[in-house]
């Protein structure tokens, strides 16, 4: 009994400690099991920033100083203003020569940053008094050497013959003076307007240029030929706009003004003006720009410099404004109607000359011509 106990005690034994074995071996050569891992914690998440509002573009200044018309600069100024819609421009108009005795002033701390209409004679001037930078635009060579300065502080935007005006309702075509020595006949005397001469570019190179004509060398003959052509001037008108309403008004009938503004004046204000081309000829002012010298905005400025004589432009103001370019790429075949009909005879003049003698002999027409030619 007790040896029966025994085997079945070591059998029950046995069979344990096999099963213990098979369950370990059947485990064997693997990794002990670990704790399952705890997901890893996810990052905070971020607040979020506020969306910033993006920066306005930042503006620019450009300060003109013009001798153009009213209708140009209201033609032009919005177009430049519409591709550069930042620029800040201030426009302030004065005569040519107002503009130059202004920047000659301003030349310690210049005030302007482009020069948009003035006269060779006043540009030369300038130029020579270190008052314009030197600027070399992309349409340099499509410019003549005759129509800009060779160091690049002036440029002719376009050209500007300087004719006999008269009131076409008052004065017929045929009765008006064909040449510039018909002015001194006595059936005009009373019958003439001038536009204040001393402040304008404009009639300081049509004086000059009657000076010229008669012997640079000596101005005698010229001045005398200016006492004769006071003694028909009824007044000197103080600026444009007084000009037009008297000769509007028949105040008087005859005037010597740019063939540009008497078209303008024609065409667009449906004034009574037309004009005679002389027949010896007319001076040819180039009407140019420059960059003022130690300008504040010159980026501005050349920015507007390109936009000034880009072609198709130049085109469109033909048309619209009268204006004879100065640029020789531009087609003729696209040049309105009214520009092919012109013949531009050109008076021969020496413009350097014109531009060192201008000074002295509009000092002296004004102190010793002016308002005394009938004396």
């Amino acid at each position: 009994m007790k040896q029966l106990f025994k085997k079945r005690t070591s059998w029950f034994t046995g069979t344990v400690l096999s099963l213990v074995m098979l369950a370990t071996t059947a485990c064997g050569g693997a990794a002990p099991t670990s704790a399952p891992a705890k997901p890893a914690d996810k990052p905070a998440a971020e607040t979020p920033k506020p969306t910033e509002a993006p920066k306005p573009a930042e503006k620019q200044k450009l300060v003109i100083y013009t001798a153009r018309d009213k209708n140009v600069v209201d033609e032009i100024i919005p177009k430049f203003k519409e591709k550069n819609p930042t620029m800040d421009v201030e426009v302030l108009t004065m005569g040519a020569q107002q503009i130059l005795e202004r920047v000659r002033g301003e030349k310690a701390n210049p005030q302007a940053d482009f020069w948009w209409g003035g006269t060779q004679s006043a540009l030369m001037t300038a130029a020579n008094e270190n008052l314009l930078e030197s600027v070399k635009p992309s349409f340099a060579d499509k410019v003549p050497a005759l129509y800009k300065d060779a160091q690049d502080r002036w440029y002719g935007e376009m050209l500007l013959p300087e004719v006999i005006m008269y009131n076409s309702k008052a004065l017929k075509k045929e009765d008006a003076p064909k040449d510039w020595d018909d002015l001194l006949d006595a059936k005009y005397k009373g019958k003439i307007i001038i536009r204040g001469v001393l402040a304008s570019g404009t009639m300081r190179t049509i004086y000059s240029a009657m000076i010229h004509r008669q012997g640079a060398a000596d101005p005698k003959k010229g001045y005398d030929w200016l006492k004769k052509l006071d003694a028909n001037t009824k007044e000197y008108a103080q600026d444009p706009t007084n000009l037009y309403l008297k000769l509007a008004r028949e105040e008087g009938t005859l005037s010597l003004w740019n063939l540009q503004d008497i078209m303008i004046q024609k065409e667009l204000q449906k004034q009574p003006f037309d004009f005679i081309y002389p027949a010896s000829g007319a001076p040819i002012l180039v009407d140019g720009v420059g960059v003022v010298k130690g300008a504040k905005n010159m980026d501005a400025a050349k920015k507007f410099y390109e936009f000034l004589f880009d072609a198709k432009l130049r085109v469109e103001l033909a048309e619209k404004l009268f204006q004879i370019p100065t640029r020789t790429d531009i087609s003729k075949d696209t040049l309105p109607a009214w520009l092919k009909g012109v013949e531009l005879k050109p008076m021969e003049l020496d413009w350097t000359v014109m531009a060192e003698k201008e000074k002295d002999w509009m000092q002296y027409w004004d102190e010793n011509i002016k308002g005394k030619g009938s004396k």
